[in-house]
Parts: structure tokens; C-alpha cells; sequence
């Protein structure tokens, strides 16, 4: 059980609304519930799910090992405990688009991405992508416009053609995805400035900006993507970069020391968890409907 207040149609119409502002929705990635609460108390747009990150949650590479079902599992889990719209990486579409659509739709969540990679993709910032034709994935496209059943449920294609063919030939394609009926258009790894703005330039249709770390992309801010026109920027991975670098320098200062006394103060206190997760609420309910407390529970 849980407090979320908005229904998923309301968070979907929430993001169909703010995406017509001029505003840009900034939208973290969430590695996990807990930080998909974070994002929305702190007062981001929307949550991201990455495709990349579900992959090295399991421990392994994103080359497209992950199912349909272990990521919609993680995509509910995430999406159920905010308010705010989620949307989802969901890499080729798995091996249907129709049941990849109806399966998130069913889940809860405000949006997918599909890309224009073969199955056995790569992370977007990789080099030897290899593609699938364009008249493939506008059938992608098209299939997944057909199957869903409510229209602010988002349909976003991402092309990584840029690396492979070319900012023109990726124009090109994105033009044939937009015409096939995407709702928003993801250039996934431009460069620079000058790419961004050319892609906003030939392009009529809502644009996302990727600023993941470590990547072929300049990391610009959400106020020059803004200046550009694009109406979504994420950030896919940072998230879990920030955890798992905190992660590994206090396991290894306990390993070396055999205390936690160094880091207690690079640690979230409990009385903070408890805020996130809301325990005196589900305290207070447990009491009332089962008549007893839970005081000294971990």
C-alpha cells in the first residue's frame, strides 16, 4: 500500500500538459523507488527509467540482456511510489512492440522510448552500433501508436544514427519517425552546440536532450537546452554513479579501517529515511487497523 495521491491518468495528462509549456521538464533517472521520491520532494518534472541502468542493477553490460518482464517489474515498482510522470527505456522493444506497449500502459508508466538499433544493441555512447533500416523501425513506431490505448500514454523514438550514418541521415530519420507518429524525438549522443541546434532547427516535433557523464555528448545546462528549444533533458545514469561511487569509497574505508566512524557523515541518517518512505504514516495505519505497534521493527 501506498500514498501516492494522482491516478496514472492524471500523471500522464500531467506530463502532456507540462510538455506543452515552453518550459524544459528536467527528469532524473531513478535506480530505484527510494530515489524516484527523492526527485520528486526536491521538485523535478517527471522520473526517468534507464534501460542502462537496469542493466548494471542486475551486473551486467547494456548490450540488450535484459527481458520485457524484469525491467516492466522495476519500471512499477519506480513509478507507483511518485506523483510525477515516469517514463521508461525499453531498448528495441523486445520481441513485440504491441505487448512491450500494453505491458508498460498496464504498468502505470507515462511514456517508452524504442530505438532504431539492432536487438543486440549497444549503450547509446558506444562506438560499432550497428542499425536496423528506417522503414523497420517507422513499422516500430507505427505498431506502437497502434497499441496503445490512451493517447497521453507517450510513444518516444530514439535514433542513433548520428555516430553511425551522420547528424543528416539521423535528421532524416527522425523526420520519418515523426511522421510515423512519435510524439517526442530523442537524438541520442550529438555532440556539441552546433548539433543541437541543427537538430532543433530541421525538426518540428518535441525533442529530448540526453546529459548523461562519460558519453560523446558536451554537458550542457538545462537553461542552453532550453535557449535551443528542447523540452526534455535527462539524466539517465547519474543517479546511480552517485550512489555506487559513495558505495564503493565507504566499503572500502571500512574494509581498511574496521569501523564506520570515518563516513557516518556521508551516510543518510535514519530519521531521514523514515521521512522518505513515510513511516509514521504506515505506522499510524498498521496501529489502527491492526491494533498494535510496530516500535523497534528495523
Amino acid at each position: 500500500m501506498h500514498f501516492v495521491k494522482k491516478t496514472v491518468k492524471e500523471k500522464r495528462d500531467d506530463f502532456d500538459n507540462k510538455l506543452s509549456s515552453k518550459k524544459i521538464l528536467r527528469i532524473p533517472g531513478a535506480y530505484n523507488p527510494l530515489t524516484a521520491k527523492i526527485i520528486e520532494e526536491i521538485g523535478y518534472d517527471g522520473v526517468y527509467v534507464s534501460g542502462g541502468v537496469m542493466s548494471n542493477d542486475l551486473g551486467y553490460p547494456d548490450i540488450g540482456l535484459t527481458t520485457l518482464k524484469e525491467v516492466g517489474y522495476r519500471s512499477n515498482q519506480i513509478a507507483r511510489v511518485t506523483n510525477l510522470p515516469t517514463i521508461v527505456d525499453v531498448d528495441t522493444g523486445y520481441n513485440s512492440c504491441e505487448e512491450t506497449v500494453n505491458t508498460f500502459e498496464r504498468l502505470g508508466l507515462s511514456g517508452i522510448h524504442i530505438e532504431d538499433q539492432i536487438s543486440q544493441k549497444r549503450c547509446g555512447h558506444l562506438d560499432n552500433k550497428e542499425l536496423i533500416s528506417k522503414e523497420e523501425m517507422v513499422k516500430k513506431i507505427k505498431l506502437s501508436v497502434k497499441s496503445r490505448k490512451e493517447k497521453n500514454f507517450k510513444i518516444i523514438a530514439r535514433t542513433d544514427a548520428n555516430s553511425v550514418e551522420g547528424i543528416d541521415k539521423m535528421i532524416d530519420r527522425a523526420k520519418s519517425y515523426q511522421d510515423a507518429g512519435a510524439d517526442i524525438i530523442f537524438p541520442e549522443a550529438l555532440k556539441d552546440e552546433k548539433e543541437f541546434e541543427k537538430v532543433r532547427k530541421n525538426l518540428d516535433v518535441y525533442l529530448l536532450a540526453n546529459m548523461t557523464e562519460f558519453g560523446k555528448t558536451k554537458i550542457l545546462s538545462y537553461k542552453q537546452l532550453e535557449d535551443f528549444g528542447y523540452n526534455i533533458v535527462i539524466y539517465p545514469i547519474t543517479t546511480q554513479r552517485l550512489a555506487m561511487k559513495s558505495v564503493e569509497d565507504g566499503l572500502r574505508n571500512i574494509f581498511e579501517y574496521g569501523h564506520q566512524n570515518n563516513i557516518i557523515d556521508k551516510m543518510q541518517t535514519r530519521k531521514r529515511l523514515y521521512e522518505l518512505v513515510e513511516y509514521e504514516k504506515y505506522n499510524s495505519l498498521d496501529e489502527k487497523i491492526y491494533n498494535f505497534s510496530t516500535e523497534g521493527h528495523e
